[in-house]
């Protein structure tokens, strides 16, 4: 007696469901076999971007201002125009404060006012007072007022260095480019980027020196650690460090003038 075969009809939704999960592993299969220099390559787009001798966001060492701006990776209005050098924030980073750059300019021009007063009245001083009391009374009045001048423009000396360093604080903070009269003189690093060493901002004094004391790592003359840019010969990193790590990254080319 032969035994009756049965099939059972599989329903329309039921047979989606089934059809979707197999499509769904052909689909796992295949991704899974995805080349090795196609899994290198999709890693290698989502690493952060470097902050070295290549440059950082489009940036260029050296490059001129106008092409600089015209990348759209900076501000359009700058954030201190300071001794003539004229610096930028990356695109959403601090606003220009301007309070603070006419405080800046305000503390610029009596600098030089007084400074300019001071060197012509050292450069040109009077003639040897007369033997009587109103020629004495004279030169020691005129004495007083040059010393009195010369005061006040080493007050204004000290104010304006104190602007300078303000302003050199906040722009290291922040990030973004100083521009000088032959094009980019200084480029900061945000705080969330590094070196090609892994060095940045957080990282610790000994994490620096061990990346860098090879290389050549030095106190510079303003008290930040340099160390020369692999090759670019005219440009320096700058380190600012706050007691065991780095507050900051910046590559700057000493020898260029704001103004």
């Amino acid at each position: 007696m032969h035994k009756t075969r049965t099939y059972r009809r599989i329903s329309g939704s039921r047979a989606g469901v089934l059809l979707t999960a197999a499509a769904v592993l052909t689909g796992g299969v295949a991704c899974s076999s995805a080349s090795p220099e196609a899994t290198s390559a999709a890693a290698d787009s989502a690493a952060p971007e470097v902050f070295g001798p290549a440059g950082y966001r489009g940036l260029t060492l050296g490059m001129a201002k106008d092409a600089a701006l015209a990348g759209g990776k900076l501000a359009s209005a700058p954030t201190s125009t300071l001794d003539g050098c004229v610096d930028f924030s990356y695109t959403g980073g601090p606003a220009p404060d301007p309070a603070r750059m006419k405080a800046e300019a305000d503390v610029e021009a009596k600098a030089k006012e007084l400074n300019k007063k001071a060197d012509e009245a050292q450069a040109n001083p009077d003639a040897k007072p007369g033997s009587s009391a109103a020629d004495s009374a004279k030169a020691a009045e005129k004495d007083a007022a040059d010393a009195k001048l010369y005061a006040d423009a080493a007050m204004a000396s000290a104010d304006l260095a104190t602007k300078r360093e303000e302003r050199d604080k906040a722009f290291a903070a922040a990030g973004g480019a100083s521009f000088g009269k032959d094009g980019l003189r200084e480029l900061a690093a945000p705080s969330d980027a590094k070196t090609a060493e892994g060095i940045g901002a957080g990282s610790s004094l000994n994490e620096l020196k061990t990346a860098y004391d090879a290389k050549g790592m030095k106190a510079g003359d303003n008290g930040r650690f340099q160390v020369p840019v692999d090759g670019k010969p005219d440009w320096v990193y700058e380190f600012t460090v706050n007691g065991d790590k780095v507050g900051s990254v910046s590559m700057v080319s000493p020898k260029s003038k704001c103004a």
